[in-house]
């Protein structure tokens, strides 16, 4: 049965990112989105992915630096590692590359695992945060263009349907405050209750991980790696406009607007973001006047270098974790 509710999960991600793909594609020709890609210029391509590796381990050593106040030290080689495998096993499956992460350090290292989810629930508000921070610079030198993208993607439809469905969703908003409060009342009552201790297993791992906050030594190198992991994300996305004839004239702060939207995709619950990178990327650079078949490329070229990057570097990670379990067992 959990079997069954896996692959179900698994399948209704799979169509969501398949459908928000069609989406996007759906008035492209492809023969023309393949021909801009092809003729992409391959040096800033290239800069590009090099600038991602550089926040792949920098975001391995901020990390070991969260995981650094539970008594342990692991190798920053192994933290690295996990990281990636646990990026690769996020193509497969949505947010399950945190849990993936967690249990090959526990393994590697031997780091208790739910000090690991809340280091990494740690991480997660801290990236959100970052994410704000930049969205409200977008907004403060691109109000417009920001509130347009919001508004054509998000205000407006969401203000059409609840128009036309507004006594759906007071029902449906009354009928999840009258589960919140049962399910609150169960899990004061039910001291005993296995999923009760599972759920505050996992309150306690996140206030040991916001801890390990508090305890940190290396608060400077922690700010500045968290610093460096998203002026990397810039970077990638900005030095990418340049592979591309139709893009490589937009500015800097295009280029952080993009990075913005495209950490909103690459947030959907779908595999790696696909679909909803696309679409959210293509409409985002349409509102500076690049061509819809132009954004698309842009967006595919992104996404798959990223996506190939990751794929290549998680299956070298998980070989290197293997090898290193046998040899440390012999």
């Amino acid at each position: 049965m959990k079997n069954l509710k896996s692959i179900v999960k698994y399948l209704l991600f799979l169509a969501i990112g398949i459908g928000l793909l069609w989406l996007a594609f759906r008035n492209e020709n492809i023969g023309d989105v393949m021909h801009r890609m092809r003729v992409a210029n391959p040096f800033w391509l290239s800069l590009s992915i090099l600038i991602s590796l550089v926040a792949l381990v920098s975001r391995a050593i901020r990390w070991k630096i969260l995981i650094e106040p539970l008594g342990h030290s692991p190798r920053t080689s192994n933290t690295l590692y996990a990281l990636l495998v646990g990026y690769l096993a996020n193509l497969a499956i949505p947010r399950i590359g945190e849990i993936t992460r967690c249990a090959s350090l526990n393994k590697s290292e031997k780091v208790p695992f739910t000090g690991l989810v809340g280091t990494v629930i740690v991480e997660r508000a801290i990236d959100v945060m970052m994410l704000f921070i930049c969205m409200l610079i977008v907004a403060i030198f691109e109000f417009q263009t920001l509130y347009t993208f919001l508004d054509q993607n998000l205000i407006h439809p969401i203000s059409l349907k609840v128009g036309d469905n507004f006594v759906l969703l007071a029902i449906a908003a009354c009928f999840a405050l009258l589960t919140s409060s049962l399910g609150l009342i169960w899990f004061v009552r039910n001291k005993e209750s296995r999923l009760r201790n599972k759920i505050s297993q996992i309150i306690r791992s996140v206030v040991e991980g916001l801890g390990t906050v508090l305890k940190m030594k290396n608060n400077g190198w922690f700010v500045f790696h968290t610093l460096l992991i998203w002026f990397c994300y810039f970077l990638m996305t900005y030095v990418c406009f340049f592979c591309l004839e139709a893009t490589s004239q937009l500015d800097a702060m295009t280029g952080l607007f993009i990075t913005v939207v495209g950490g909103l995709g690459m947030s959907a619950p779908v595999q790696g973001g696909i679909g909803a990178f696309h679409y959210v990327v293509s409409q985002g650079l349409q509102i500076f006047g690049v061509t819809s078949t132009d954004g698309i490329a842009y967006a595919t070229l992104v996404h798959t270098s990223q996506t190939l990057l990751i794929m290549i570097l998680g299956a070298g990670a998980f070989f290197m974790l293997m090898r290193n379990e046998k040899t440390n067992n012999l």
